[in-house]
């Protein structure tokens, strides 16, 4: 598999790699629709794992993008998680 998932709640959540090849876009995209088409869920949540994707991992985004719109299920873009900067402990 070339792109992450879940489904937990009828939310089928979709991790894209920030460094998808273009060869790998197609794929990719496929992978996103047969995922929604099994599980059939009432909401999309895709996961960009980088401030900066590739234009192919833009591209498939698009493409989910189009395809939520299609069968009328919400799609919900977020970036990449960022892990809380530390704070030093105090003594």
């Amino acid at each position: 598999m070339l792109i992450g998932h879940a489904f937990e709640e009828g939310v089928l959540h979709l991790s894209l790699p920030g460094d998808l090849a273009l060869s790998s876009r197609s794929a990719a995209d496929q992978e996103a629709q047969a995922l929604a088409h099994a599980h059939r869920p009432r909401h999309v949540r895709v996961q960009l794992s980088t401030t900066d994707p590739s234009p192919a991992s833009l591209s498939v985004l698009s493409r989910v993008r189009r395809f939520c719109e299609n069968v009328r299920i919400p799609l919900t873009v977020v970036g990449p998680v960022r892990a809380p900067a530390t704070v030093p402990l105090r003594e």
